[in-house]
């Protein structure tokens, strides 16, 4: 947990920021605070014994001494009741103590001012460095991830985080200046007294630690299923069309019934651990509170205490505030136990290594110039082989096919060239160059990519259109638009171009975000093209729409299609053909054909479908 701690601290810098000022209002917030009680003393006196304020005796040079500083207080009073009367004395005792309360708070609220400026720090730091992280990461990933994991740390995980730091942050730099400092002035009062406190209260500590040590690990179960929740409901968002169309609802709801269930359960046992810490620390508080006054009323009536009956009722003031920082400490610490468990699954993102990473001193490459080279190429998800020895070339300028029965390693080839995933062994060249040797950045941009799924964002048209790029025209896109097609309905929309899509583009139809889709590669104006199966899942008008701009946007471009309609690829200027992660064949459709081969079987199972 220290690790995790120390390492939680530092997103709250930079210290000298709030550390000073922090300390700046938390000292005269305790003077002002203590001087409450303190005057309860010579209001008490005034009423009930005013006989008391009789002219002291000389006072001396300065000491830090008990009897210096009562010595001190009583002649300030003795000369106040002599020059103003006991009323006015006492009226002007009561606004010192309004005054007194009004600073105390002021000063407090200027604390929680800091804090709350410290903890969005915390939150904004901790936030940038996560989502960073999570779009650092290759792409493999994420399919061993839940969203609602992510999502649960991004949100939850976090706020947890940040009430922790706040909280720390507090016990560390003004729960110890009060407790000190209280200390001090009752030990100023009575040694004898403030002695039986200072042994009692770690004894309290001690006990209420080993209520709540168990207390992390009830957390990050919390935290865990609470994920859990957050990837259920994400997926019955996005699946409802599913749910309903099986009549899913009741399973969907018994699934979502057993995690809510055994949240709560967790839950409750975090909370109850959790609450029991304040009122044991009261109840151990109160119970040493009562030795005091034991002790202190023996003294009394035995004539030992010499401040008599006003200055133990102010110490019992002073002593009750000692408890309240003590009862914050105790709490503090079962909220570390939640916040660092929570960190650490924020931490455990944060420090997953990056596969896909980029060598020292990478080759720029700003142009694609001759051809793109497979050279024995295998791959495999961790222990299973997708590809093995796949060894082709493309020149520049040509449109090469994928094709094979689902599974055969299409799109997992297309996935390899942008680098999304590294091989395994072998090489992938392009212009001579390994692919993870070139600057990622310089790669990604030579590469217009169109998935089967058109991902869209929840934005305007023009601006999923333009995604990426900086400084673009309006008119550029508009160009782009009807190059894909796409034009013609997008200012037909509401608000044409300034159109909100909604969410992954739900307002519109899947032949138009596969337009929109196709638009966005346009406008990039990249000099190599992936397409995976970007028609697969429209109908027939969709289809031969996004064909047409499909065909505009591969002019002059090198092309590599992944091709589940294999009409589309009839022209095509060399068909590969792939089966169980190796090239069965590879040729030319009339070629291919010829065979009567893989390729031809498949040709021949579409035409059967139709």
């Amino acid at each position: 947990m220290g690790n995790t701690f120390i390492r939680l601290l530092k997103y709250a810098k930079p210290y000298g920021k709030f550390i000073p000022k922090y300390i700046f209002v938390t000292v005269p917030g305790f003077i002002f605070s203590a001087l409450n009680f303190l005057l309860i003393i010579p209001l008490l006196t005034i009423i009930f014994n005013p006989e008391a304020y009789k002219a002291p005796v000389q006072i001396n040079s300065f000491e830090f001494t008990r009897d210096y500083f009562v010595d001190t207080f009583e002649l300030m009073m003795y000369n106040l009741v002599q020059t103003y009367g006991r009323i006015n004395t006492l009226l002007l005792a009561c606004i010192f103590v309004v005054l007194a309360s009004l600073l105390t708070n002021f000063f407090r609220y200027w604390q929680q001012r800091i804090l709350a400026s410290m903890r969005t720090y915390v939150m904004r730091g901790m936030r940038k460095d996560l989502f960073e992280k999570i779009t650092k990461m290759d792409v493999g990933y994420f399919t061993d991830q839940r969203k609602g994991n992510l999502l649960s740390c991004m949100s939850n995980d976090i706020t947890e985080v940040q009430n922790t730091i706040v909280t720390s942050f507090q016990v560390i730099f003004k729960d110890p200046i009060y407790i000190a400092g209280y200390l001090t002035v009752l030990f100023l009062m009575s040694y004898q007294l403030t002695l039986i406190t200072i042994v009692a209260l770690p004894l309290s500590g001690l006990l209420i630690s080993r209520i709540i040590k168990r207390l992390k690990r009830s957390a990050a179960e919390a935290q865990r299923l609470q994920g859990e929740i957050l990837s259920t409901m994400e997926e019955a968002v996005s699946g409802i069309r599913i749910i309903k169309a099986f009549n899913a609802q009741k399973h969907q709801n018994r699934l979502f019934d057993r995690l809510n269930d055994q949240h709560r359960l967790i839950t409750k046992k975090m909370f109850y651990r959790q609450e029991l810490a304040s009122p044991m620390s009261e109840f151990l508080g109160i119970t040493v509170a009562a030795i005091v006054l034991l002790v202190g009323g023996i003294f009394i009536l035995n004539g030992k205490f010499a401040l008599g009956i006003e200055a133990l009722i102010a110490y019992f003031g002073l002593y009750y505030s000692v408890l309240n920082p003590v009862k914050e400490v105790s709490k503090a610490y079962s909220n570390v136990q939640r916040g660092t468990a929570a960190a650490e699954r924020i931490f455990k993102i944060i420090d997953t290594p990056i596969t896909i990473r980029k060598i020292g001193n990478p080759k720029p490459i700003k142009e694609f110039n001759s051809e793109i080279q497979f050279s024995n190429v295998s791959f495999k998800y961790e222990s299973e082989p997708v590809l093995a020895n796949i060894n082709f070339t493309v020149p520049k300028g040509k449109m090469y096919a994928l094709v094979g029965h689902s599974g055969a390693g299409k799109t997992t080839i297309a996935d390899l060239i942008p680098r999304f995933y590294d091989v395994t062994s072998g090489e992938i060249l392009i212009d001579g160059t390994n692919v993870k040797n070139l600057e990622p950045k310089d790669l990604i941009s030579l590469m217009g990519i169109v998935t089967q799924e058109a991902i869209l964002f929840n934005d305007t048209v023009i601006n999923n259109i333009a995604y990426g790029i900086e400084n673009i025209c309006e008119q550029d896109a508009v160009e782009a638009a009807k190059i894909a097609h796409a034009h013609e309905f997008i200012i037909n929309l509401e608000h044409g171009y300034h159109t909100n899509i909604g969410d992954r583009g739900g307002k519109l139809s899947g032949g138009q975000r596969q337009r929109i889709a196709i638009a966005r590669a346009v406008l990039k104006n990249p000099p190599i093209l992936i397409l995976d199966e970007a028609t697969s899942a429209l109908d027939t008008e969709s289809e031969r729409l996004v064909q047409d701009a499909l065909a505009n946007l591969m002019k002059n471009r090198t092309s590599i299609v992944i091709a589940h309609r294999l009409s589309t690829i009839r022209n095509a200027d060399q068909i590969i053909v792939l089966d169980a992660g190796k090239i069965a064949e590879q040729g030319t459709h009339d070629e291919l054909t010829a065979k009567n081969g893989i390729y031809k079987h498949l040709c021949d199972l579409q035409l059967l479908n139709r």
